[in-house]
């Protein structure tokens, strides 16, 4: 099926952009950061959203003359009364991708700083949404991370929605979690690139191989290479806002010792703030970015560094942008 994206992305070049190039900046030339924090895990709240805010963040944007706004999701009185993990989830996922929304009406780039991957709904929801009223628009994903998280209830061997995002948001599986989220119609299979991925569950590597979603390997961010930029330009070209999102597995175990799911071999935080620099720098439609599952025990502090200099380098291309 792959073999069909070339031609499809030829037919779709001259198809107009629903949304213009949002500049970030406000009146005096600051940048307009937003700090978006999403600690609903599927059965919990995570610290770890607060985590990768604290630690100096918002001094460091701050010195590189950003104006930041900080905003942290939460449940009505009526809703934390509900029962069922997978529902609050959804529900908090719906608030989340309003804060989104309004975060791009109002001119912020919005960082995603999330307990887990399953925000990812709510953070395209927001960008989908964005644009004019009854007009969604077509959201790009770069999806980084050690595992391609397209799993579904069927193929999963550890039941964890953990393992499902992706296929979430893609309309394959849980539509009420993604519904709840605000993200209809679903983004398509052929707006998904995925880098870094390393660990693939059997059944879900089928349903990879029978999809159009682009899956690169560590090698191709770790050197910039064309063939992730080709994808690149391909999104820029047939959607409306791309949005770069990280699970913190992607980065090799010794930035991430006690991340639960860490894989060998993975890319560095280094190399991936080299990345972000020049993808913020050379697609105006790059709108967002997120960070998932900082490790709970960080010793040393290597996970929370690695964050930041992702952030910074995203932030260094963003500035350059404008």
């Amino acid at each position: 099926m792959k073999k069909s994206l070339a031609v499809f992305a030829v037919a779709v070049l001259a198809l107009p952009s629903l949304a213009l190039a949002q500049k970030y900046v406000d009146s005096d030339g600051k940048l307009r950061i937003a700090l978006a924090k999403q600690p609903f895990a599927p059965n919990r709240q995570s610290p770890g959203p607060d985590t990768m805010a604290g630690g100096g963040l918002i001094e460091k944007l701050e010195a590189m003359g950003a104006l930041v706004r900080v905003s942290k999701v939460a449940l009505t009185e009526e809703e934390d009364t509900e029962y069922g993990g997978w529902k609050r989830l959804g529900m908090a996922l719906g608030h989340y991708g309003k804060t989104i929304a309004q975060n791009e009406k109002d001119g912020y780039f919005s960082v995603g700083l999330y307990a887990s991957c399953p925000s990812l709904p709510g953070m395209l929801a927001g960008l989908q949404n964005s644009g004019p009223p009854q007009e969604p628009l077509k959201v790009g994903l770069l999806w980084l991370d050690a595992h391609p998280d397209y799993n579904t209830p069927e193929t999963t061997r550890s039941g964890s929605l953990g393992g499902m995002p992706v296929a979430v948001a893609a309309g394959k599986c849980l539509h009420g979690i993604r519904l709840d989220a605000g993200l209809n119609p679903p983004i398509a299979e052929k707006h998904i690139v995925m880098g870094g991925v390393r660990l693939t569950d059997p059944l879900e590597q089928n349903i990879l191989d029978n999809s159009f979603i682009e899956v690169l390997g560590v090698d191709p961010l770790r050197t910039m290479s064309d063939d992730l930029f080709a994808q690149l330009d391909r999104l820029h070209r047939t959607t409306d806002k791309l949005y770069i999102h990280i699970d913190m597995d992607v980065l090799d175990p010794k930035e991430v010792e006690f991340h639960g799911n860490a894989v060998p071999d993975g890319v560095s935080s280094e190399e991936l703030a080299r990345l972000f620099e020049e993808i913020f720098k050379r697609y105006d439609k790059a709108s967002a970015i997120g960070f998932a599952t900082i490790p709970s025990r960080d010793p040393n502090g290597l996970a929370l560094q690695a964050v930041h200099h992702m952030i910074l380098g995203a932030v260094t291309g963003l500035k350059a942008r404008n």
